[in-house]
């Protein structure tokens, strides 16, 4: 029995590595399309005056289904052109290893949402809203992005730093700002708009050079 679970953990291992480049490929336009909708929602929720907590919460709660639904359709996608099984051993091994991250981000969320809408007082409901709940999110989704690295390239992991240092760092400068919804709103579309562009423009270019060569 243990010599079964050994056989498969092995086998899934070294599916990962055989993947590991094909999995790099399909990041690529999976971060310029979530660094897309990041910096579109960021000047969207700053026009359309998106300031109360509630609105807040709810309104980057709904833009995060878009870029992941079409993350998964581009991972699918990937996966149809290289006959390979979308929910395959190895992309469980991956949700597994995020799952407790992201499952973290929305119970805060719901936590900070019930809060805003209680006896809380304005003003500390947009300290906790649109002040904190973003670092929050940045932080948990760079340890969910840290936990996926381990199953491909060590870039994600170093862009999972890079989100969880870069959040713990950001919450003493988000606190003095005087607006709370500019500083909400200017959090996410650098963190989850800017920085992933960044990231998926560079994936872009060193997977056409590699390519190339």
């Amino acid at each position: 029995m243990q010599s079964d679970w050994a056989a498969e953990h092995l086998q899934v291992i070294r599916t990962l590595m055989e993947r590991s480049a094909v999995y790099r490929r399909a990041l690529a336009p999976v971060m310029l399309v979530t660094g897309g909708f990041g910096i579109a929602a960021a000047i969207v929720g700053v026009i359309a005056r998106v300031e109360s907590p509630r609105a807040f919460i709810a309104y980057w709660l709904a833009v995060s289904i878009a870029p992941l639904v079409t993350a998964l359709l581009l991972v699918r996608r990937q996966a149809l052109r290289a006959s390979e099984a979308f929910w395959s051993p190895p992309t469980r091994r991956v949700a597994q290893a995020v799952l407790p991250c992201l499952a973290g981000a929305v119970a805060v969320s719901a936590a900070v949402w019930s809060l805003a809408g209680g006896n809380l007082g304005s003003e500390y409901a947009e300290v906790l809203a649109l002040r904190l709940l973003p670092l929050v999110w940045i932080v948990l989704y760079g340890c969910a992005s840290h936990a996926a690295g381990f199953f491909m390239r060590r870039g994600i992991r170093l862009f999972g730093w890079i989100s969880i240092i870069g959040g713990l760092g950001a919450f003493f400068a988000v606190a003095s700002l005087p607006h709370a919804a500019l500083a909400g709103h200017g959090v996410m579309g650098f963190f989850f708009g800017i920085l992933h562009f960044a990231y998926g423009t560079y994936l872009l270019f060193t997977e056409r050079r590699t390519n190339a060569t």
